[in-house]
């Protein structure tokens, strides 16, 4: 059997592979879908909690969500009594790339677990969540 770090860093080439491929076809760039994700969950959110929630580099952050409102995606806009923050939501036309980023995810999880049951499914889902929560605990102490 592989090892588990070859098989994470494997699986997940081949998941990001296919969902920026067809996140391409719809027009995203790397960085995009996540942000669009978060977004449409959040409602509005500063960049400094986008890139904390999406693992992305703040300066990257602030490169993909210029490219987002270049595109119409997005509306960076300052909250009365924070002139330091701008806060970030989706446009029109951002809500529906979202539900197309939605749709792009759900249906390659669906491929990708296409051979588990829903418990084994629940069962990966929280083994990876735990496995998210030691690193990110580990890389706190440092």
């Amino acid at each position: 059997m592989e090892s588990l770090h070859y098989l994470l860093m494997k699986s997940h080439s081949l998941f990001s592979k296919r969902v920026l491929g067809e996140a391409a076809k719809n027009g995203l760039t790397p960085g995009q879908p996540k942000v669009l994700e978060f977004l449409l969950e959040a409602g509005e959110a500063d960049q400094k909690t986008i890139a904390a929630h999406c693992e992305i580099e703040p300066a990257t952050v602030g490169s993909i969500l210029l490219r987002m409102e270049e595109n119409g995606l997005i509306l960076r806009r300052q909250k009365a009594g924070n002139r330091r923050s701008l806060y970030v939501s989706l446009t029109d036309k951002g809500l529906e790339a979202a539900a197309r980023v939605e749709r792009i995810f759900h249906g390659f999880e669906a491929d990708a677990t296409r051979g588990l049951s829903a418990q084994e499914t629940e069962l990966l889902q929280s083994l990876l969540s735990k496995l998210c929560d030691a690193l990110q605990s580990d890389t706190k102490k440092e």
